[in-house]
C-alpha cells in the first residue's frame, strides 16, 4: 500500500458505540458447487467459476491476466460457459430466484476472451438471457453479433471427461437436438446467496429474511432501501440479487436516509405507540417476543405493597422512538397491560357501545 494505510501491528478487539443508524450491506457468497456433480466441479481443475475466471483474466492474478487451463497451463481453444448453476432451480438443490447479475458477467467474459483470443471458441449454454438494465439488452446483441459468441438456448445434462477434453452434454431447444461439446474449458455461472451470518443479524437488528435469507425491506416500492426497524437500512445483496449500478443506487439511498435521520435535533414518530400499564404488567414477555420492532424490553422496577413495604418487580417498557404502532403487543397480552394510545382497548369499548345503542 503505497499510501501507508494499514496498520499491520493492530489487534483484533471488541469495540461497544453507539450509533444513530445502521447500513446492513453485507454482501454475498457464491452457492456452493458441490451439490452439482453432473457438472464434476469436483473432480475436474478445468470446471470453474466465474468468479474464478475473473480471477485468471486480472492482471494482478495468478497467471499475470493470461487465460490458461489449471489443469496443464496451456491456452484453452474451447470455451463453454454454463448459466443458472444454482439459480431458477425449483427441485430443492438450488435457489429458487434469478441471480439477475450471471447474464451479463458472462457475456462481458465472453467477450473479453473472444477480443483477447479471437481464435477461441466460445459458447454459451443458457435457459433464458435477462438483461433488464438499461443497454443491457445491446451489450448481449454485441457479445452474439459482433463477437460471435454461440449462444445455445437448453440446458446441460453432465459434463463428463474424455481423452483430455470436458464433453458438455447438452440440448438445445432451438434446433431440437441433443449437443455434446469437447471444451477445454468450462465455466458456471452460479448462483449467489446471502452470507450466512445475514441471520445473526436479522436476529440482533430485530429485522425480518425471507424464504431465501434475504433481509426484507419495509416497503418494496415506497421504503425499499429501509427495513421494518426504525434506523436500520439495507443496501445491496443482503436485501436481494443486484448489480453493481443498482447497489450503487441502493446504497446512496441510504446515505440519504441516514443523513436525513442524524440531522434532525428532534425526531418525529407516530403518536399512536403502544404503552404498558406497569400496574397490571405480570412480567410474562409475550409482548417482547411478538415485537417486531425490538422496541419492548424489561426493567426491574420497586412497587409499593401497603404497609411501608416494597417489592421489585419486571415489567415491560416501551421504547417510544422504537415502536411503530402495530398494535402486536396489545392483543398478545394477557394481562392487559400493554394498550396502544389513542386507540386503548376501553376507547374501542366505548366506541362499540355508543354504537350498539343506536
Amino acid at each position: 500500500c503505497g499510501a501507508g494505510a494499514i496498520n499491520y501491528e493492530m489487534k483484533d478487539e471488541l469495540i461497544e458505540r453507539e450509533y444513530g443508524a445502521i447500513v446492513v450491506a453485507t454482501g454475498f457468497r457464491p452457492f456452493d458447487k458441490s451439490a452439482f456433480n453432473e457438472y464434476g466441479y469436483a473432480d475436474n481443475k478445468d470446471v470453474i467459476t466465474s468468479l474464478e475466471l475473473e480471477r485468471l483474466m486480472n492482471a494482478a492474478g495468478p497467471t499475470n491476466g493470461v487465460l490458461l487451463r489449471p489443469s496443464d497451463n496451456t491456452h484453452p481453444k474451447v470455451i463453454t460457459f454454463i448459466q443458472c448453476v444454482g439459480s431458477r432451480d425449483v427441485s430443492g438443490c438450488g435457489k429458487p430466484y434469478c441471480s439477475k447479475v450471471c447474464c451479463m458477467y458472462t457475456a462481458k467474459h465472453a467477450m473479453l476472451i473472444r477480443e483477447k483470443y479471437p481464435d477461441t471458441e466460445v459458447h454459451v449454454f443458457y435457459i433464458d438471457v435477462r438483461t433488464p438494465g438499461k443497454n443491457y439488452d445491446e451489450f448481449y446483441r454485441r457479445a452474439v453479433e459482433q463477437y460471435g459468441v454461440d449462444y445455445i438456448k437448453g440446458m446441460v445434462g453432465k459434463v463428463y471427461n474424455e481423452n483430455g477434453k470436458l464433453m458438455v452434454q447438452g440440448s438445445d431447444l432451438i434446433e431440437n437436438e441433443q449437443k455434446t461439446i469437447a471444451s477445454d474449458l468450462v465455466v458456471l455461472a452460479v448462483a449467489v446467496e446471502p452470507e450466512p451470518s445475514v441471520r445473526k443479524i436479522a436476529t440482533l437488528l430485530t429485522a425480518s429474511i425471507d424464504t431465501n435469507n434475504f433481509l426484507n425491506e419495509s416497503h418494496p416500492k415506497l421504503r425499499p432501501v429501509e427495513s421494518p426497524t426504525a434506523g436500520v437500512y439495507l443496501a445491496g445483496m443482503c436485501q436481494g440479487p443486484k448489480d453493481i449500478p443498482e447497489t450503487v443506487s441502493q446504497a446512496s439511498a441510504c446515505a440519504s436516509k441516514v443523513i436525513g435521520l442524524l440531522v434532525k435535533d428532534h425526531l418525529k414518530t407516530n403518536p399512536c405507540i403502544a404503552h404498558s400499564n406497569e400496574n397490571m404488567c405480570n412480567g410474562c414477555s409475550q409482548c417482547a417476543n411478538v415485537c417486531a420492532y425490538g422496541a419492548i424490553t424489561y426493567v426491574d422496577k420497586e412497587f409499593r405493597i401497603g404497609g411501608g413495604k416494597t417489592e421489585v418487580r419486571r415489567v415491560a417498557s416501551v421504547n417510544p422512538a422504537v415502536c411503530q404502532g402495530c398494535g402486536a403487543c396489545t392483543v398478545t397480552c394477557p394481562s392487559g397491560a400493554m394498550d396502544l394510545s389513542g386507540f386503548s382497548s376501553s376507547q374501542i369499548m366505548s366506541e362499540v357501545e355508543a354504537i350498539c345503542k343506536r
